[in-house]
């Protein structure tokens, strides 16, 4: 296996002693590493693909990051929140389903029925004054879905993302190389 040679300035040694002690000490897989995902999202990048970063779980518990492109989004506004449905094609040529729920806040208890009517419409201008209101807030919420092929995508989608979809996913671009 041939030698190359890697000149590191000093102020980069704690860097590098960080990334030898995360892979169990060999310099050598780090740097491949490294270098492998330096090299993916470069081609990805070309290929027209943007790094794409979601928040994912119950508030922020997780975040997931994969290259791909955008297809379409979808969004509802409502009295007790907002939902948005984002689907992408990844670099791998499958798709992701990205669905969000906002922080929601509803009425409960025995008055529920009342503070829902008084949070609606014009009455929502004036609000309910009543002392005997229950409110329940529940944190924002995120899925991620991969899936193979545009069939599986339709329960996972609003009808009218999913119908937009198809037209956007079966309407490939044609790449025409020009000279000039």
């Amino acid at each position: 296996m041939p030698n190359k040679t890697i000149y590191i300035a000093d102020d980069d040694l704690p860097l590098l002693q960080q990334a030898q002690e995360l892979t169990g000490g060999n310099l050598s897989s780090a740097i491949v590493t490294a270098l492998h995902r330096l090299v993916q999202i470069e081609q990805a990048k070309k290929a027209g693909f943007d790094e794409i970063t979601v928040k994912v779980g119950l508030g922020d518990s997780s975040i997931k990051r994969f290259l791909g492109v955008a297809l379409g989004e979808w969004t509802a506004t409502g009295n007790e929140g907002d939902e948005t449905y984002s689907l992408f094609r990844t670099s791998g040529g499958r798709f992701a389903v990205h669905h969000s729920r906002s922080e929601l806040h509803v009425p409960v208890g025995p008055a529920a029925d009342r503070s829902r009517k008084w949070s609606t419409g014009w009455r929502g201008w004036i609000g309910d004054w009543s002392p005997d209101q229950a409110w329940m807030r529940t944190p924002a919420q995120a899925t991620f879905t991969v899936v193979d092929t545009a069939e599986e995508l339709e329960p996972l989608l609003p009808a009218e993302l999913y119908s937009v979809a198809r037209q956007t996913i079966s309407d490939e671009p044609v790449v025409e190389d020009l000279d000039i």
